[in-house]
C-alpha cells in the first residue's frame, strides 16, 4: 500500500482528500502545519507528498525546499494561488506537479497516477531507502553499507526494510512481528529480539553504537 503525506491546513478539504485517497487504497497521513509536515516528510518514508502552498509556520515553498535538500520523493503542490509566477516558483523549488483549487478529486487522482507511472518508467528511484551509509533497494532487494554489499536472509531484509521505512518511529515488537512474519504467524515476539540481534551483527559498524536502538519494554527504533 502506497503511503501519501498530505500537508494541508484546511481541515475539511484535508479530511475529504484523505477519505477519497483511502477509498482508492492509499495510506494517508495528514499534517495541518508546515513545520509538522516538514518533520514527517523527512522522518519517514513516503511514496508521494501532497503539499499546500499557503501553510502556517512554514509555507509550502519552504517545506518543499527542506524536503528536496534530503529526498526526491514526488511532490504535488495544491494551492488556491494559480498565477504563472506561483506555478513556476513551486516547480522550480522541486515540485513534480501543481494543481489549483478548487479541483475535482478525479483530476487529483489522475495526476497521482501519472506521478506513479512516471516512477515506474524511470526505474522507481524511490525504491532506494537510506539511513547513513546503509542503502536498501526494495526492488532489487540489495543492501549495502558504503561500498560493501551485505547478505541478509528474507526475514532480516524484511525487518531492515520495515525499520528504514519508519525511521525515528518506535516500533513495538508486535508491530514488527505482524509486518515481517505476518498477522497469522504462530511465533512469540521473542523471535523479533533474535532477528534484531542477527541484523545488528550484519549492519552495524564494529565498535560503534548500533543504529537500531532498544526501547526497553516496547521494542526498537532505527535513528536517522
Amino acid at each position: 500500500m502506497k503511503r501519501i503525506l498530505l500537508i494541508e491546513d484546511e481541515v475539511n478539504l484535508a479530511r475529504f482528500i484523505e477519505l477519497e485517497l483511502c477509498h482508492e487504497g492509499f495510506n494517508v497521513t495528514i499534517a495541518f502545519e508546515g513545520a509538522t509536515g516538514s518533520r514527517l516528510a523527512l522522518d519517514e518514508h513516503w511514496d508521494l507528498i501532497l503539499l499546500d502552498l499557503m501553510l502556517p509556520e512554514m509555507d509550502g515553498i519552504e517545506v518543499c525546499k527542506a524536503i528536496r535538500a534530503y529526498k526526491q520523493v514526488p511532490i504535488i503542490m495544491i494551492t488556491a494561488r494559480d498565477s504563472v509566477t506561483d506555478r513556476v516558483s513551486g516547480l522550480d523549488t522541486g515540485a513534480d506537479d501543481y494543481i489549483a483549487k478548487p479541483f475535482a478529486i478525479e483530476e487529483l487522482l489522475a495526476r497521482i497516477r501519472v506521478v506513479f507511472r512516471r516512477q515506474q518508467v524511470e526505474g522507481e528511484p524511490d525504491s532506494m531507502l537510506s539511513c547513513g551509509e546503509l542503502r536498501l533497494d526494495t526492488v532489487s532487494r540489495l543492501v549495502s553499507r558504503g561500498t560493501k554489499m551485505l547478505e541478509l536472509t528474507k526475514r532480516e531484509f524484511g525487518l531492515l526494510e520495515t525499520f528504514m521505512k519508519n525511521l525515528n518511529r518506535v516500533m513495538p515488537r508486535e508491530t514488527l512481528l505482524d509486518s515481517v512474519w505476518g498477522y497469522d504467524a504462530v511465533v512469540d515476539t521473542n523471535v523479533v529480539d533474535v532477528y534484531v540481534r542477527y541484523l545488528r551483527n550484519k549492519i552495524d559498524v564494529p565498535g560503534a553504537a548500533s543504529c537500531i536502538e532498544t526501547i526497553r519494554g516496547i521494542g526498537y527504533v532505527m535513528r536517522r
